[in-house]
């Protein structure tokens, strides 16, 4: 399987272990993402996780996200920096980047259980 290029952009050294953790999964494209050094895993067009502001943001459901912010692992995603969190969404700090690439395994496993859900509602 061909593995997504990054050769066009920068990819800082803590976030590499998450693309080689998930980038040649079948479905997985990587592209750009917002801002300066902003990068984005995508599964079937649906992002799933991104570096932002030199942290890993994965998506994961909501019971999750609530159990990484009460143990103190995470914080919610605030794109804007407005106070507008996103529930599904949480922004891991660099000092847990040795857990970056399991968070986007999980990530990439939920994106992938709710591809699934959603076409069986289409159906």
């Amino acid at each position: 399987m061909k593995r997504p290029s990054t050769a066009k952009r920068d990819v800082p050294a803590i976030f590499q272990a998450v693309l080689d953790a998930c980038g040649g999964q079948q479905g997985v494209t990587v592209g750009p993402g917002w801002g300066r050094g902003g990068i984005v895993l995508k599964r079937r067009g649906k992002i799933f996780a991104m570096l932002v502001r030199g942290e890993l943001v994965a998506k994961l459901p909501r019971e999750r996200v609530d159990a990484l912010i009460a143990a103190g692992a995470g914080a919610r995603f605030d794109p804007r920096r407005d106070g507008r969190v996103m529930k599904e969404w949480v922004a891991l700090d660099v000092r847990a980047a040795r857990q970056w690439p399991s968070f986007a395994r999980e990530a990439l496993a939920f994106a992938g259980a709710a591809g699934v859900l959603a076409k069986r509602r289409v159906r």
